[in-house]
């Protein structure tokens, strides 16, 4: 930062100050002084034509009025921006609080307590309570309005100071003997201030102030320090609160009498005086640190004593009490900001987030983009690029690759113009300086300098940028340490614990251009290092300390601004010769300029450069000054014999907001008079002033005059005099066309003045140049406008195609609804369909694939955007409509239209169906739907795999022992499923085989296929053997209660054929029940016998049937009497005879019905009672 004093304001009669206040967010100043002085002022506000001047504007007073209130000094001035409140109080203990009613002050509030003197008053952060603390211990809190909230008197205590907390939970108390005592809200004392910075000292110390930043602008870092004590003997304290044990410790060495945090906290002025060797009255000085202790800068002012100082709420002045006079300093920050690629980059801070907000503002075209960084330390930048040096992140972790150390503490970050990082690097040296030129970035601590070659994708290929990425960091970073002499060979490898070595001559500015690096040093020292190979090439000795380096475009010069803002100049390739007689390279030039805070060298002239001294700014050519032009603007570039210039600090007041006002663009006086030699002598006689001072910006000026004149032949010379290509063929062209008014609406064309250039086509009736030109220029809707005011073929073809420009303005800016009528208009249908997607106007999308012929490029992409919404019968008739029916088949299956994707791999005969149907039955299982799964089979006509999971159902519901009745329409339906597989392999067959013995071959055939399924299900062998046993096991019974228990014992017998699908205990039971019944107790003695001997049955209920079979058998003997003829042929019998499926008997006729299904067969005599076969019950 740099400061100068810039306006004093004298009080009447001499008056002595005491106090004085800024009120920031109004801008009024409250001053108080000896015999009731109070006075409240305001600097006029800046026009908006002042404001492009900045600072430069005149600091007139708006108001100035004198307060009637006290009658003693007033010593104590303070406000409450919020309400607009201004409270003051005297050496007689009278308070009064002032209200600002229709443009002036007037009494609110007075009150007196008569006892003592009030040593200070402090509003709370949102400014509803006020605590004030007299020299006698009392203090008060009271509320805005007036109310007291409580009160309390410190007995034996002297308090001088009071300040809040920024969430107003805490208040702090200085006292006379220079303790500070730590306080609640509501006056409950919790503990004294350790105060570090009065360590090791004797004697007793008074506070100077106590400043307690409230964050209302932010912080400048994350946990930064913001509370500050200080005392008269100069030691300082920051704390980051009010319990902080490890607070930043100055020691300012003079004597304190306030201090006062800036309106960011980012800046403590500490106002007192100091002693000088040479004389013996004390000096004013104010000195400036930042909140980590760092020392900024010292201003000295005028006067006897000084006893206030108050910041202005931007932060861009301070205003001094001193002796009867206000003095006024202006402020120029160090803003963290550069220029790079016509884009202004400003970092600034915001209270509701702990990072700085970097705006990377495209100045050409007014867009914004914003990015936000931890711990942001600076901003450089350089041609299209900028580096955002931060403090590493420490949650973050890094990747291998980035550093070789593990404990990087610093990142820089290059990025382009739009705030987009391209290569972050991780170093180990605190970056307090950083430089860079279009090819390195150089960041330098106080002991080491860092360099990094940098690379950009753009101009790599992808090849380029894998081989940059293996290349060893060695190649493109290295690093020196100040006090060596690198000799450019390859030295200079990444060692940081040679970096962070101590020097007694630390470095305090570099700067660097494309051939050389120089490293100034705190001693004077200027050593200049060659680049790219850094080999030091010169040391050359300064007549100061510099804290701003700057090379001109030759890195012939360097201009060095030192502490204090005093300008030198230094040459860098003369050889003079010395005092001693010796010749030595480097000469310090003569011209010294003070009160410098910013300089630019010109980009494209050696001997031109730009300087801002205080509120002027100056352009030297040759070391001679132009006349200077009042401004207050940070030179962003130089160039072209313009000077850009941005006004960073009315930018900074609405920092969200740019406004393209503030960039500033300056001619230097050659450009100037050049002009003005043009326009009052003309072409010819300032052609020989421009010989005389050759430029080709001048040229290109001269030309572009005689490009208005049509003087074609003294503006083809200009242009080549500046290398104008591109101006060369224009005059070319012009020359080649006949008709003058066609070179004027050329020309106009040429200098941008479009309209003009139009109306003359125009006027010419050359409709079509007119629209040729809007067509460069991308005005698509002045095309459309100017086609339908005419009609050809060749206007259709345009028309289509500004409508489709239009609707790719529209569809840019992604205002899809705009763009859907210029495409309908241009037939853009590729275009449209995406708009409807976009804007989810999927019927649209519908009408528009129906609307397309067949085999349509366009269909695919419209069945894919249907598929990515999940429209499953939009897309199959979109892929269908393009001839893609796997497509379609494979869409169906994506969004688990399974039915629909086996329907149309049968309608289009695709091979893939069987693992179609397999991954929809594996889908349809997992999600156990298990009869889905059956009927997607059958329905499919995969017979067998159906069969196969309507058995496994059957197997699962006779295992749950469920009604029986179920489990045999179960096995029923299996069954009557293997039978449509035997039918289908059949009739496959005889499709296949040809010729006469086809009947033959095609059932041997059926057969063979059969025995294959046999061998490898177990049910395939005879499907109906599940449904059989259900059958008779249901019959038995019903029989059984029906009183037929001859026929139920004979059905029962049955089913010891299926041990293996009805558990034998049920079997047997029901055939020792049956028999019983039949008293056929030989066959009840066996089935008992059975029933004892199964492993299946546990302890008790084998003894309940062993129980049982006794309690029969001691009543009857195990033997029966009704042995038939019928049981001598079923036991003697070696061929099973059939049953009949009616009544469970055998059946003994030649004569039998048999069920064409399943194949089973009845008595005759019993088919009239029957309809339905009693097994499958198909039609008898």
């Amino acid at each position: 930062m740099f400061i100068y004093l810039c306006k004093k304001i004298a009080i009447p009669g001499n008056v002595r100050l005491r106090c004085i206040s800024w009120n920031k967010d109004q801008g009024f100043i409250a001053c108080g002084g000896e015999d009731g002085l109070l006075k409240v002022l305001k600097l006029e506000a800046q026009s908006d034509e002042a404001k492009i001047k900045g600072l430069a504007a005149p600091s007139n007073l708006s108001v100035n009025q004198n307060l009637e209130g006290h009658s003693g000094s007033v010593q104590v001035v303070t406000w409450n921006e919020q309400y607009q409140k201004l409270t003051t109080s005297d050496q007689n203990g009278l308070i009064i609080v002032w209200m600002f009613y229709k443009g002036a002050w007037y009494e609110e509030m007075i009150n007196n307590r008569n006892k003592s003197v009030v040593r200070s008053m402090s509003w709370n952060a949102d400014g509803q309570k006020i605590c004030i603390v007299y020299e006698d211990g009392a203090v008060i809190v009271g509320s805005v309005d007036g109310n007291r909230i409580w009160g309390k008197d410190l007995k034996g205590s002297h308090l001088c100071h009071v300040a809040w907390s920024a969430d107003s939970k805490v208040l702090l108390f200085g006292l006379a003997n220079g303790e500070i005592h730590i306080y609640d809200s509501q006056g409950n004392f919790i503990v004294k201030m350790k105060l570090s910075c009065l360590v090791n000292l004797a004697g007793t110390f008074s506070i100077a102030g106590i400043h307690w930043y409230h964050g209302t602008e932010g912080y400048v870092e994350p946990d930064c320090p913001c509370l500050a004590v200080c005392y008269d003997n100069g030691r300082c304290q920051i704390m980051r609160d009010e319990n902080d044990h490890n607070p930043v410790l100055i020691d300012t060495g003079m004597n304190v009498i306030c201090i006062q945090w800036n309106h960011c906290g980012s800046v403590l002025a500490v106002a007192g005086t100091v002693k000088t060797t040479s004389q013996d009255k004390d000096v004013n000085i104010v000195q400036f640190y930042t909140p980590f202790g760092e020392h900024l800068r010292t201003l000295k002012v005028p006067g006897k004593q000084m006893l206030a100082v108050s910041w202005e709420g931007s932060g861009l002045k301070i205003a001094l009490a001193v002796d009867s006079y206000i003095y006024f300093a202006n402020i120029r920050p160090d803003y963290k900001w550069g220029y790079c690629s016509n884009t202004v980059v400003y970092a600034y801070t915001r209270p509701d987030r702990p990072e700085y907000c970097v705006v990377f503002w495209d100045t050409k075209n007014n867009d914004k983009y914003v990015k936000y960084v931890k711990s942001l330390i600076s901003i450089t930048t350089h041609g299209d690029f900028c580096v955002l040096a931060t403090k590493a992140d420490e949650n973050q972790p890094q990747e291998e690759h980035e550093t070789e150390s593990i404990g990087a503490t610093y990142v820089l970050v290059l990025c382009n113009s739009i705030g987009t990082p391209l290569d972050p690097k991780y170093i180990d040296i605190g970056p307090l300086f950083v430089t860079m030129t279009k090819t390195h970035v150089i960041a330098a601590s106080k002991e080491a300098f860092y360099i990094w070659q940098y690379r950009v994708a753009k101009k790599l290929t992808a090849m380029e940028i894998n081989q940059v990425a293996r290349t060893r960091r060695e190649d493109r970073e290295r690093i020196y340490h100040i006090d060596d002499n690198p000799t450019g060979s390859a030295d200079g490898h990444l060692d940081y614990s040679r970096a962070i070595e101590g020097t007694r001559d630390p470095i305090c500015a570099i700067t660097a251009s494309d051939k050389i690096l120089l490293v100034g040093r705190e001693s004077g020292t200027l050593q200049r290092y060659s680049l790219p190979s850094v080999a030091i090439v010169q040391k050359y000795t300064l007549n100061c300390r510099p804290h701003h380096l700057s090379l001109n475009c030759n890195s012939s010069r360097a201009a060095i601004i030192d502490l204090s803002g005093v300008l030198t100049f230094f040459d860098l390739d003369t050889r003079v010769v010395d005092s001693t007689g010796q010749q030595v390279v480097g000469e310090q030039l003569k011209l010294e300029r003070r009160d410098v805070w910013d300089m630019k060298w010109a980009k494209d002239n050696p001997d031109l450069f730009a300087m801002m001294e205080k509120t002027r700014m100056y352009v030297f050519r040759n070391l001679d000054p132009e006349e200077p032009i009042q401004t207050s603007g940070y030179i962003c570039n130089f160039e072209d014999l313009e000077i850009k210039s941005v006004l960073l600090d009315e930018i900074l007041k609405n920092p969200e907001h740019p406004n393209k006002d503030y960039i500033i663009n300056f001619e230097i006086r050659s450009l100037r008079d050049s002009r003005a030699l043009i326009e009052k002598v003309g072409i010819e006689e300032s052609s020989q002033f421009i010989e005389d001072n050759p430029h080709p910006r001048l040229w290109r000026l001269l030309a572009e005059a005689a490009l208005q004149k049509l003087d074609l032949q003294t503006a083809e010379q200009a242009f080549v005099r500046c290398k104008d290509y591109q101006g060369i063929k224009f005059v070319k062209r012009l020359g080649n066309l006949q008709s003058e008014s066609m070179k004027q609406a050329e020309v106009a064309a040429y200098f941008s003045r479009f309209e003009e250039a139009e109306r003359m086509y125009l006027n010419m009736d050359r409709r079509d140049l007119a629209i040729g030109l809007r067509v460069k220029l991308g005005d698509r809707f002045r095309v459309l406008q100017l086609l339908k005011t005419g009609t050809g073929d060749a206007d259709d073809a345009l028309l289509e195609q500004a409508h489709n420009a239009i609707g790719d303005y529209f569809a840019d800016r992604q205002k899809w609804l705009n763009a859907v009528p210029y495409y309908v208009q241009g037939q853009n249908q590729e275009r449209l369909a995406e708009c409807y997607y976009m804007l989810e106007d999927y019927q649209g999308l519908e009408n528009l694939a129906n609307s397309l012929p067949e085999n349509n490029k366009l269909l695919p992409d419209i069945a894919y955007m249907f598929v990515r919404v999940g429209m499953c019968e939009q897309a199959v008739s979109a892929f269908l409509k393009c001839n893609r029916p796997k497509d379609a088949v494979d869409t169906c299956v994506h969004l688990n239209q399974w039915n629909k994707a086996v329907e149309l791999a049968q309608t289009h005969n695709m091979k893939e169906i069987g693992s179609l149907l397999a991954q929809y039955a594996s889908h349809l299982l997992e999600k156990n739907k298990i009869l889905d799964a059956i009927e997607l089979y059958r329905k499919a006509n995969y017979f067998f795999e159906a069969a196969k999971l309507m058995f496994k159902i059957a197997d699962e519901e006779a295992k749950k022992r469920t009604k029986p009745l179920r489990v045999k329409k179960l096995y029923v339906l299996s069954a009557l499923l293997m039978e449509k597989c035997h039918e289908q392999m059949q009739n496959t067959q005889r499709g296949k085989v040809k010729g006469k013995s086809s009947e033959t071959a095609s059932a041997l055939a059926g057969l063979l296929e059969e025995d294959v399924l046999s061998l490898t299900d177990r049910f395939a062998d005879n499907a109906w053997r599940g449904a059989e046993a259900y059958h008779f096991f249901i019959l038995a019974q019903r029989q059984l209660y029906k009183g037929s228990v001859d026929a139920a014992l004979k059905t029962a017998l049955h089913l010891r054929d299926y041990e293996d699908i009805i558990p034998a205990v049920e079997i047997y039971s029901l055939l020792a029940v049956c028999a019983c019944a039949n008293r056929a107790f030989d066959i009840c003695s066996k089935a008992f016998v059975k029933l004892e001997s199964l492993d299946t049955l546990r302890p008790e209920q084998r003894q309940q049937y062993e129980d049982l079979a006794l309690e029969i058998f001691t009543r009857h003997c195990p033997k029966s009497n009704n042995k038939s003829d019928l049981d001598d042929v079923l036991e003697s019998g070696k061929e099973k005879l059939p049953v009949c499926v009616a009544t469970g008997e055998p059946i003994l006729e030649y004569r039998f019905w048999m069920c064409s299904v399943c194949k089973h067969c009845m008595k005759t005599k019993e088919t009239s009672n029957y309809k339905f076969c009693p097994l499958c019950h198909s039609t008898v």
